[in-house]
């Protein structure tokens, strides 16, 4: 039996390659490859049937010899404000989440990487619930796929790889989702447009930054001190708060610092004035997170008064700083909370743990 190519797992112009030498040596002739490839990404369909502009026998034979495997839609929750999330089962009934932000013009899709996290921050429910596995490519840029074969299709003018795991622990697989995200084969979305968002994974980091592209990158910051990050955030005794902003400097590009407000914890005045420092550093732009309390893990959050205040300290260091709206809080848009809901927590596995994490 023929083992079929997943051709969401390749890159635009690879699929594109396979697909006309495939309809070339079947007689069909190369351009039938080529509009082929154009619904994987740029116009998707679900299911090789649905591209009638093929002949039927063309179309049979991609289906003999090719998948575009689907992830399964098993919930989803709007929000009063418009916040649309998604859970979706993988095909090893690992389940993973996809959420859909509208801000005037803009819709931002927040994506996952990884079935879970191993880094197991304190105040993140995606690390309570233990890690499973990577995503596959076609997992990872599947989820922005299914939301553009919805009735009416849902598309996006930016992506966050901010949903569940950590990015760049996945870096041979997120490396080929950016080139399909960007590509004008592909979802045709702006470098500018795309944004990694990590703990500080140092190899990883490195390798975002040897791609030509204009990636943005998110650091989450979440203290400034690394007595403080790593009772927070176990990563930092792998990749101490130093190496994190000197790899944030030699970047090169923007920079964004992700800092959570966690009641008592880290939003103090001298924890304000610490934060501005590291981020003159690599001249990053920082972005203060109220707690969603949903996915809050024990701790409280800060009031809105005292995050003003957070960022007027900042603001008053010559830092330019911002505070991100609460969005989806009335649907549990916490990353993670919808598949805690739905499924039961795992073992937390330690990024040494689990073979599947993979070093850039």
């Amino acid at each position: 039996m023929t083992t079929r190519t997943n051709l969401l797992d390749l890159t635009p112009s690879e699929a594109e390659r396979v697909l006309r030498e495939f309809a070339e040596a079947h007689g069909a002739g190369a351009y039938r490859g080529s509009q082929t490839a154009r619904h994987l990404w740029t116009a998707p369909v679900a299911t090789f049937e649905a591209m009638t502009e093929l002949p039927a026998a063309f179309r049979a034979l991609l289906a003999e010899h090719f998948t575009m495997p689907r992830l399964e839609l098993t919930a989803q929750q709007t929000s009063t404000d418009g916040t649309r999330k998604f859970l979706f089962r993988m095909h090893d009934g690992q389940s993973i989440e996809t959420v859909s932000i509208p801000d005037d013009d803009r819709v931002t899709f927040c994506i996952s990487s990884q079935a879970g996290c191993p880094l197991a921050c304190a105040f993140c429910a995606t690390g309570a619930m233990g890690f499973a596995r990577n995503l596959t490519p076609s997992e990872i840029a599947g989820q922005v796929r299914e939301l553009a074969l919805l009735d009416p299709p849902l598309r996006a003018t930016n992506i966050v790889f901010m949903g569940m795991g950590e990015p760049l622990m996945n870096w041979a697989a997120v490396d080929r989702v950016l080139t399909i995200l960007n590509s004008p084969q592909g979802f045709g979305i702006g470098a500018r447009h795309i944004t990694i968002s990590t703990v500080g994974w140092l190899p990883g980091i490195q390798a975002l930054a040897a791609r030509p592209e204009q990636f943005r990158l998110a650091i989450s910051v979440h203290a400034p001190s690394d007595a403080l990050r790593a009772t927070l955030m176990p990563v930092n005794i792998k990749f101490p708060l130093d190496d994190v902003i000197a790899a944030a400097a030699d970047f090169d590009r923007r920079v964004t610092f992700e800092y959570v407000m966690l009641g008592g914890v880290n939003d103090q005045p001298e924890h304000a004035k610490m934060l501005a420092s590291l981020a003159k550093r690599c001249r990053a732009f920082v972005n203060l997170i109220p707690l969603h309390p949903g996915g809050s893990m024990g701790f409280t959050p800060t009031g809105p008064s005292e995050i003003g205040k957070f960022a007027r300290t900042i603001r008053a260091q010559g830092v330019e700083v911002a505070i991100r709206k609460s969005r989806g809080t009335d649907i549990s848009a916490a990353c993670g909370q919808l598949r805690v809901e739905r499924l039961a927590r795992g073992r937390p596995a330690t990024a040494d743990e689990d073979r599947e994490v993979e070093i850039a």
